[in-house]
């Protein structure tokens, strides 16, 4: 399976006398399962805007989103459920995606019985334990009728990774997963994904200003400066021989990377 943006733009526009915002131009960014793919940048840079264009939650202005060669814009009722099967999310505020009125049990077992992964009461409970296991929340019996305030972040966030997992993605779309964690809890949440890539065979597009968990996890990147893309290449060389001054800026803004 193959996800790109194949030259895509977006263009933002406001009222009448409002001057558009040109926040991605020209981006291509292919990710395949079982790789961890990077898109680093300063704040500002249209990394988000390009990861809300993966997904579907945003139209490109111009480009497009392919999924195996099919554009997403001219997708079926049906081929776009399955594109969303295969392609999920999970952003940077893990208390902002959690609805608080609802338990772990519920989040997770909503997608299951919405996209028909098991059917039965037994069968969708035991899903949801099964991918609360894999993202190690475990024993997850004990999970199961807390409520988000009742969690940590990193449990939080390993929820919304479990919510993604039940529907046997195959690529995930991480959007500053990780940012607002500290440091032991990082580490982690990024030991699940690494995890869930080898096991599950799951790819990720990674966005991120954090270049040590980059050096860590990822095997390709994609630097953006102001909604282009700048410089792509392998995580090595990316982080020996940089060609581009803004990535070099960047190593060399950077906390000291080991």
């Amino acid at each position: 399976m193959l996800l790109e943006a194949k030259n895509v733009s977006k263009v933002f526009r406001g009222g009448r006398t409002s001057t558009p915002v040109l926040a991605v131009r020209d981006a291509t960014l292919r990710a395949r399962p079982g790789e961890f793919v990077a898109i680093v940048g300063e704040s500002g840079s249209g990394k988000s805007t390009l990861a809300r264009m993966l997904l579907d939650l945003i139209p490109a202005s111009s480009g497009s989103v392919e999924l195996d060669g099919v554009p997403v814009a001219s997708m079926s009722t049906m081929e776009r459920t399955m594109f969303r099967r295969s392609v999920q999310a999970v952003l940077q505020d893990p208390a902002g995606s959690l609805n608080p009125r609802k338990n772990v049990e519920r989040t997770i077992s909503e997608v299951i019985r919405l996209h028909a992964i098991a059917k039965t009461r037994q069968g969708i409970r035991e899903k949801v334990v099964e991918v609360l296991q894999l993202v190690g929340m475990t024993p997850a019996e004990p999970f199961l009728d807390r409520f988000p305030h009742e969690l940590s972040g990193g449990q939080r966030q390993r929820v919304l990774i479990a919510r993604a997992i039940a529907l046997n993605p195959r690529i995930i779309v991480a959007d500053e997963a990780v940012s607002a964690l500290d440091a032991s809890v990082k580490a982690g949440v990024l030991r699940v994904m690494a995890d869930l890539k080898e096991q599950l065979g799951v790819g990720y597009v990674f966005i991120t200003h954090d270049l040590p968990v980059v050096k860590k996890v990822a095997d390709y990147v994609y630097v953006m400066k102001t909604g282009h893309i700048v410089e792509e290449g392998t995580k090595d060389l990316i982080f020996s021989n940089p060609s581009h001054e803004y990535t070099r800026t960047l190593l060399a803004a950077s906390p000291v990377l080991t």
